[in-house]
């Protein structure tokens, strides 16, 4: 296809999605699943997501529609009505508050212990913005970046956008993250996410990346990107106005001698087969960074070991790199989502099984779970017994990464915590290990300000303390 898009981002909300000329394609029952589920889940989409990556002939069942448009299923039939009820009937603002929020909390809004276990802490007060879970990666969520050129349905970021501030992450400026930096050696990435960092311009964007390339970050090798604006706004790296600023600002930080790293985010083979997409990826990789493809496998969205075979093959094609097949998260509207693990297994062996070796560094399908990132490596029978097969690919301790374990095939599990040891055992391996320590960070002598610390604050020792 063309690559003449919109040039210019428009973005549609609940609010305006009225004003989009697809609102008229839709039925009655539809629209109003959009005005009732999108006060309690995310919206926004965009004219390119509208005009190039739905096919509107084939609503409500087309892959990226569903990705994109909140469903009436999203919500228990009973939770639906009295929520229409509220929305469309009373209108009483108040009552829609107060309901909305308790379906949020009760859909576990900061899964795998984000808030609780994640975060650093200055004196035992939470370092704003930062998580880190696993000791050679930290998380860094700019304040700026707090939303994306479209929302999913399924995202497990979704406490971000719906004004829940008690729960989200952001921080205004790098200082207390370079300083955090300094006094933790160990850290080889820093992963900026959000939202999408690639909301911002690049002028905003370079004010968080060029304080890592101070010679006293040496040791960070990798800094990454998460964005899903590959699939959804492709014109950020091929015609938006600063969209070869953007480019610069990536050779740039490969002329540093570190590695730019862009983690996008696709979720069906049809967000990679515009013309501009794929032109996207080909100035990505131009600049020398690395652009690599991960995305959760998704009930209604791409269950099609196809799809997945078209989207790896078609990325190591144009440069980029195949990374992971996520397992849908416990959070959000799940219930609609979320597929059993042994299918989640065949879809990911079925798709492998299409590709070229060159595709075959994705991995998965992949649990981001509490302990860690568990992968489903396969079902076998052992000793009479029926079992999956898992290993950790990351984890919270890193004795625990790639030690095999088993747990009793349950063909209805969706997730880490429905499984069961085999063989008998009462508990996983990892279960057994004692509790990790909460990281508390105690405030040092300040030093004299550097470049990359931008601000007069003092720099941050480390310590561990239970």
């Amino acid at each position: 296809m063309s690559d003449t898009a919109p040039e210019k981002f428009k973005p549609y909300t609940r609010q305006t999605i009225k004003q989009a000329r697809q609102w008229e394609w839709m039925d009655e029952e539809l629209r109003e699943a959009v005005q009732v589920v999108s006060h309690v889940l995310p919206f926004r989409t965009n004219e390119y997501v509208l005009d190039r990556l739905i096919d509107w002939n084939n609503i409500p069942d087309d892959p990226i529609y569903r990705l994109v448009f909140p469903h009436r299923d999203m919500l228990p039939p009973q939770e639906y009505a009295h929520l229409r009820d509220l929305v469309l009937v009373q209108k009483d603002e108040r009552a829609i508050a107060q309901y909305v929020h308790g379906i949020r909390m009760r859909m576990n809004p900061h899964p795998a212990g984000q808030m609780t276990h994640n975060v650093p802490r200055v004196n035992d007060a939470p370092l704003k913005g930062l998580q880190h879970k696993y000791k050679e990666t930290v998380l860094f969520f700019p304040s700026a970046g707090q939303t994306c050129h479209a929302y999913c349905t399924f995202c497990f970021r979704w406490p971000q956008f719906v004004g829940m501030d008690d729960m989200k992450f952001d921080a205004r400026e790098t200082t207390q993250l370079v300083s955090y930096l300094r006094t933790h050696p160990e850290v080889t990435d820093v992963l900026i996410t959000g939202g999408d960092p690639l909301i911002m311009n690049t002028r905003s964007l370079a004010e968080f990346i060029e304080p890592l390339l101070a010679p006293e970050l040496a040791h960070i090798q990798n800094i990454r990107i998460g964005t899903k604006s590959v699939a959804y706004w492709p014109q950020r790296f091929v015609s938006d106005k600063d969209a070869d600023d953007l480019l610069r600002l990536f050779e740039r930080v490969v002329a540093s001698g570190k590695n730019m790293a862009i983690m996008g985010h696709y979720n069906h083979a049809v967000e990679l087969r515009q013309e501009i997409a794929q032109k996207a990826v080909k100035r990505i990789v131009g600049t020398g960074a690395t652009l690599r493809m991960q995305g959760p496998l998704i009930r209604h969205i791409n269950e099609d070991p196809k799809s997945w075979a078209e989207l790896w093959t078609t990325g190591v094609r144009l440069g980029a790199i195949p990374y992971y097949m996520f397992v849908e998260r416990d959070t959000g509207p799940r219930e609609y989502f979320a597929l059993p693990l042994a299918r989640a297994h065949e879809i990911f062996q079925q798709a492998y099984q299409m590709v070229s070796g060159l595709s075959r560094t994705v991995r998965g399908p992949s649990m981001s779970a509490f302990p860690g990132k568990v992968a489903i490596d396969g079902v076998a029978h052992i000793g009479g017994e029926k079992v999956f097969a898992l290993q950790f690919l990351q984890a919270r301790n890193p004795d625990w990464v790639r030690r095999p374990f088993y747990a009793k095939f349950d063909p209805d599990a969706t997730w880490l915590d429905h499984l069961v040891p085999a063989f008998g055992k009462e508990r996983f391996f990892f279960e057994e290990d004692e509790p990790m320590p909460r990281k508390v960070i105690h405030l040092a002598t300040a030093h004299a300000p550097t470049p990359a610390a931008r601000t007069e604050e003092p720099a941050l020792a480390a310590s561990n303390a239970a």
